[in-house]
């Protein structure tokens, strides 16, 4: 053995439970069915959508109501029904379930665990981490089950998930937390748990217990080459949903903080060419006019290193924790700029989805051609902002940068991501409007004794940065 090495010392095995019966019978009665009926809408005679619809039915055991022209007379559309799971977290009849099971549903019915049907009203959903809070009339308080501290759940602890899959309402499954902190690329706004107790279509919106019959997460996603569970499946965190179910039921809606920057993670070889020595925070690639960061002094290139004192791991973290922070609040934020740390102050907003998309909207067409390209980086032909290329790339009068004409196949600039006709607006936090200005950036990383250096690219109006290498 390695001096000073110690061996991983063996542990008398845990007590397993005899039966989880016990656990199951006191909270089954909080757990529900969800049906759900909507309007399907195809083209009529287009068998590609009548076989898209007819999977739908299968997925969740359902028989394919249309016939040959789908089933409407010709009109175009189609009723279609599906199953889904929820739990009641208020004896006044809340329910929790998730915002992809009653989608665009025209009509929702929950089913009671005596069998008992109730039509539930929508009190509102939060597709960004795919929560929906329902509500129930009945005669009689309901039984209700608590969310529990999914923190204090470890990979390895007994999880059991009772829920509605195929349509078979009432089904119980038992398995581990496998995994904390997945990302599965749904939105920055929560990680998941993975858990293997098996769960199918129609699990979607059920809870998974801890052992003591609180909820620790809400079954949500599998992962699955088949169609059926292979023992991956997602749910969100009790944490993130209490926060959602409270907005939710107070407003109907649930309102984030909003700072107004574009962030993307930061890697070993971006870290390397702004002078960090390590590969952490959320690297600022675009910020948003008339925003909180403009007003703050945020410039594109800041490396947010910490949020209220709070580490600031990536750019999911950034945008998590601004996320849950109070519209008008005042913010703190450490950013590493120039080789140095500061500090900048931002009083947060109100994020709107909408004004979001519009602003990174874009549909420029790229194919630029430029007669008199150089190459500044290895592999990559860049170009001045010709009338020729502004209006081949829809670009605004007075676009400054410089236009990238061609990216040799091979290249690290084309591993990282660099494409033919993206726009070159900075290096570094120098603005670059000519081939001259880049080809003087990389001089000066050069004489730094930098490997690498940061390039600020904007494709379709969205800008992110690459750290192309040098040599």
């Amino acid at each position: 053995p390695v001096a000073g090495a110690q061996a991983i010392a063996p542990m008398a095995p845990a007590q397993q439970p005899f039966s989880f019966a016990d656990l199951v019978e006191r909270v089954a009665p909080a757990v529900v069915s969800v049906r759900v009926e909507a309007k399907l809408e195809m083209a009529s005679g287009d068998p590609r959508a009548e076989e898209m619809m007819r999977r739908f039915f299968e997925q969740f055991g359902q028989p394919y109501p249309g016939g040959p022209d789908g089933g409407d007379g010709g009109d175009g559309e189609q009723r279609g029904e599906a199953m889904g799971s929820g739990f009641i977290i208020d004896g006044a009849g809340y329910i929790v379930t998730n915002n992809h099971v009653i989608d665009k549903a025209e009509k929702i019915t929950v089913i009671l665990n005596d069998g008992k049907e109730l039509e539930a009203k929508l009190i509102g959903t939060d597709p960004g981490t795919d929560i929906a809070l329902l509500k129930v009339e009945a005669s009689s308080p309901l039984p209700f089950v608590a969310l529990g501290d999914d923190s204090k759940l470890r990979p390895g602890d007994w999880v059991v998930a009772v829920g509605n899959p195929f349509g078979l309402g009432g089904t119980v499954t038992a398995g581990i937390l496998s995994a904390r902190g997945r990302n599965i690329g749904s939105g920055p706004y929560t990680d998941y748990l993975q858990i293997d107790a098996p769960i199918n279509r129609g699990n979607s919106g059920g809870p998974a217990f801890n052992m003591a019959g609180e909820v620790i997460g809400v079954n949500s996603a599998i992962y699955t080459p088949s169609g059926g569970s292979v023992g991956i499946g997602f749910a969100v965190p009790a944490g993130t949903v209490t926060k959602v179910v409270a907005q939710l039921r107070d407003h109907g809606s649930v309102t984030r903080g909003w700072l107004g920057v574009q962030i993307q993670p930061v890697d070993k070889d971006t870290a390397d060419a702004v002078g960090l020595s390590d590969a952490k925070g959320a690297l600022v690639s675009m910020v948003t006019p008339g925003s909180p960061a403009e007003a703050a002094g945020f410039k594109p290139g800041d490396i947010v290193l910490k949020a209220n004192g709070q580490d600031i791991a990536d750019n999911r973290a950034l945008a998590r924790l601004v996320a849950e922070l109070n519209v008008g609040q005042t913010a703190s934020f450490d950013v590493w700029r120039d080789s140095a740390t500061r500090t900048l102050t931002a009083t947060i907003a109100a994020r709107d989805d909408d004004k979001i998309r519009a602003q990174l909207g874009g549909d420029g067409q790229k194919d630029p051609v430029s007669p008199s390209s150089t190459e500044v980086f290895p592999g990559v032909q860049l170009s001045a902002v010709t009338e020729e290329i502004r209006q081949a790339m829809s670009l605004p009068a007075g676009t400054e940068g410089v236009v990238v004409t061609e990216v040799k196949s091979g290249s690290d600039a084309a591993s990282k991501g660099l494409n033919k006709g993206d726009l070159v607006v900075a290096v570094g936090n120098q603005q670059v409007a000519a081939v001259a200005d880049v080809s003087k950036a990389v001089a000066d990383a050069k004489a730094q004794g930098r490997k690498s250096v940061l390039v600020l690219v904007e494709e379709n109006g969205v800008r992110r940065y690459l750290a192309i290498s040098l040599s």
